[in-house]
């Protein structure tokens, strides 16, 4: 029986990022009086946005899968894609991604299955586009096998993972198909073409892992990348978060911004109230914290606690463009995943043990280009029209790597330049306008686990059960959500996070 907060009709949720917004919905749709607190002015969390010379960036998550879960979360207050303001207008990319390699080929990624067959054909050859299918399939089993078990259940213990006759039935599953051997290894067995390699076992970084160390369940990332399809939203990611914010005020919810949380009141082991930077005190039956691992800590009583091993970071460029210019440019998709000859090597560069970490030497890059599939991000600048762009690079954290980033964003930033011209994309010091940099100075300075955007590293022993429970054994009513609890880093998970934790807070969610 899952341990659940029992009388929690006031509940508080500390942040306003997708997971305590999900939190707040699910809660509201159960007739609990909710009061949401976010420390910044605009909700979203990792969610976020740069205010640029006129126009907006999402300054955060830009890459979006199964979208159905923030539907369902808008769902429990009766709201759809169409009834929140702003409306929430999706476009399926294909590809998802353009990805191009250091031998000059590249490669669309398709979740369609024949027009993938075709592609791979034409670029690996007939033999290879076979094995993708199977391949395919493989990760189509491991995320049926996992899904519902392991990513979107409550762990009060590893032996819930064989609690039950059906839960048993999917870990035999898992174990069948090597599911907790590594990814790389299981990947590199199915198909045969480096450059294909690379394309379905990039995703590891978003669970903070290198490839060849990635435990192979996280095939269901790749799953949900290359099979289950990538979206744009029209006006932004930025949009989802502010569509779910319109939805929680609509059903009743009270939502504050710019309204920082400094500490808990306790009556022994309960949470009674919040308090604000203000002063003020929130009475509640219940709190769900949402913020990163190291904001979480300092709102809690202090204990000693297992070291939580980051992921790797990132640095990202954020900026624009004249829309002329980048006509010209490789990028001629929404996302571009720019790969260097390197791969093992570099990854190995960012997720290097304490003080041994350092940049890529050969960096692999997302370029993002939102306004090919959302003309409306295009602006005037001086009569030219610009768009919104954004270059991503992975990095290590400050734990593996404690760099002076006030000192090296700058360099690194024209260094990245400098690696894109050679590359092929022209001009490209010269015209990308560059008016923000993301570091993990950046992330840090926002609460983020050693400035790290992606939270906890996904390694066995921070997976799963055994990630940090979302329900704190010491304070029976101080339930967590968000990336460094259950089921972890990503916009499918940590959504899934806010309903996970009004589970906790006994509401029975749709499923």
């Amino acid at each position: 029986m899952m341990r659940t907060v029992t009388g929690a009709e006031r509940v508080v949720v500390v942040g306003a990022g997708l997971a305590g917004l999900s939190t707040a919905l699910y809660l509201l749709g159960a007739g609990r009086k909710v009061t949401v607190l976010e420390r910044e002015a605009t909700v979203g969390g990792r969610v976020g946005v740069h205010a640029g010379p006129g126009y907006e960036i999402d300054n955060g998550a830009t890459v979006l899968t199964m979208p159905e879960l923030i539907a369902d979360a808008l769902a429990a207050v009766g709201a759809d894609f169409e009834s929140v303001t702003p409306a929430v207008r999706l476009r399926r990319l294909a590809p998802a991604y353009h990805a191009r390699f250091a031998d000059g080929t590249t490669l669309d990624v398709h979740t369609d299955p024949d027009a993938m067959v075709a592609e791979v054909t034409r670029v690996c050859g007939a033999e290879e586009a076979q094995r993708y299918l199977r391949l395919r399939s493989w990760l189509a089993e491991i995320f049926d096998a996992e899904f519902d078990r392991f990513m979107a259940a409550n762990f009060d213990s590893p032996l819930d993972l064989v609690a039950s006759p059906a839960a048993a039935r999917d870990l035999a599953t898992l174990l069948r198909l090597g599911g907790f051997g590594r990814l790389g290894a299981q990947v590199n067995r199915r198909i045969t073409d480096p450059r294909l390699r690379r394309v379905f076992t990039f995703q590891a970084l978003y669970a903070g892992v290198a490839p060849a160390r990635a435990l192979a369940v996280y095939g269901a990332i790749a799953h949900m990348d290359t099979s289950l399809g990538v979206y744009a939203v029209e006006g932004g990611m930025r949009v989802l978060a502010r569509a779910m914010a319109d939805a929680i005020v609509a059903a009743g919810g009270d939502l504050r911004l710019g309204t920082e949380v400094t500490g808990l009141d306790f009556d022994g082991r309960t949470a009674t109230a919040v308090r604000t930077a203000s002063g003020e005190r929130v009475p509640c039956d219940a709190v769900v914290l949402s913020p990163d691992l190291p904001v979480v800590d300092t709102l809690l009583p202090p204990r000693r606690r297992r070291r939580v091993l980051a992921s790797p970071s990132a640095v990202v460029l954020h900026g624009s463009v004249p829309s002329a210019v980048a006509a010209q440019w490789p990028a001629t998709h929404h996302h571009t995943i720019d790969f260097g000859a390197s791969w093992e090597e570099t990854f190995a560069e960012i997720s290097a043990g304490r003080g041994r970490g350092r940049l890529m030497s050969d960096p692999s890059l997302l370029i993002t280009r939102p306004a090919l599939s959302d003309p409306g991000q295009r602006f005037l600048r001086d009569g030219v029209s610009h768009e919104p762009l954004s270059v991503l690079a992975p990095c290590p954290n400050l734990d593996s790597a404690p760099y002076d980033w006030s000192a090296l964003a700058d360099p690194y930033a024209a260094e990245l330049l400098t690696v894109l011209g050679r590359r092929g994309y022209g001009a490209v010091a010269d015209e990308f306008r560059i008016d923000h940099i993301d570091t993990p100075a950046t992330w840090q300075a926002r609460g983020m686990l050693a400035g790290s955007p992606f939270s906890g590293a996904h390694v066995f022993r921070q997976t799963g059960p055994f990630r940090r429970r979302n329900l704190d054994p010491r304070h029976p009513n101080v339930v967590l959500a968000g990336s460094g609890t259950v089921p972890g880093v990503g916009v499918p998970t940590v959504v899934l996070s806010g309903r996970l934790a009004a589970e906790r807070l006994g509401v029975r969610a749709a499923r």
